[in-house]
């Protein structure tokens, strides 16, 4: 069984904390004997990459992708494999995000670091926005890259798909559903009968160094790789 955190954000996130750095995530998956990390920024996969690369010289397998805020304000968990499959999806972000210019003082940074913790790139529009895709044509679009589809924190009040939605639209192709820290699984399994045919996962949406180590899912998974992930998604009844 392996740890897997599959929802951190990085300093490209305007809500995530100027530590959330590269270097500095790798270095407290390893702290916590986190196997497997997802790499989750807002609307954006800009900060994978340089992770990645880190995660494979340090012995953590990163998961590359996006969390994406839908067109309905419901955020979801999308990831990909290999270079060519994460420039369409970012691509794709690109194309349906609003234009708005980020105002730094109020929502916060937006930076693409190195391991050295030097600046590449400055996002210029705000990310925390929705983007102008239904979360059915964001699954579809996912799916069709051959990627993994979560909705995220669906126990939360707010920009979850049974918050803003009420319910999971029929039809739509969950690789798995995530609950925060603070769900406690069997009891919304109870009020949520409905969803059982899903597994369910635990991830600690970290933004902040003190959220790692928190909650995680562990994968029966002996060596970590996209397909290894995701087989092991389609398990029914992950242990978390």
């Amino acid at each position: 069984m392996i740890k897997a955190d599959l929802h951190v954000h990085t300093v490209l996130s305007p809500c995530g904390d100027i530590e959330m750095t590269p270097a500095f995530i790798i270095a407290k998956a390893k702290e916590f004997g986190l196997g497997i990390i997802g790499i989750t920024d807002h609307n954006s996969t800009l900060q994978c990459a340089e992770i990645k690369r880190i995660g494979d010289k340090e012995g953590v397998f990163v998961l590359c992708g996006a969390e994406i805020t839908t067109k309905e304000e419901v955020h979801v968990l999308a990831f990909v494999d290999g270079q060519e499959n994460l420039e369409k999806l970012q691509v794709y972000l690109t194309d349906h995000l609003p234009k708005i210019p980020n105002n730094v003082g109020f929502f916060g940074y937006q930076l693409v670091v190195n391991e050295k913790e030097e600046i590449i790139k400055e996002e210029e529009y705000l990310l925390i926005s929705a983007i102008d895709q239904s979360i059915e044509q964001i699954e579809r679009f996912v799916h069709s890259l051959g990627g993994i589809f979560i909705p995220a924190h669906i126990d939360k009040r707010q920009n979850s798909v049974l918050s803003q939605l009420g319910f999971l639209p029929p039809g739509l192709k969950a690789d798995a559903l995530e609950l925060t820290k603070n769900a406690d699984t069997d009891t919304f399994m109870l009020q949520n009968s409905y969803l059982k045919k899903y597994n369910i996962i635990k991830s600690s949406d970290a933004h902040f160094p003190g959220d790692f180590g928190e909650v995680y899912t562990k994968l029966n998974i002996d060596t970590p790789s996209f397909n290894a992930i995701k087989e092991a998604l389609a398990i029914n009844k992950l242990p978390i």
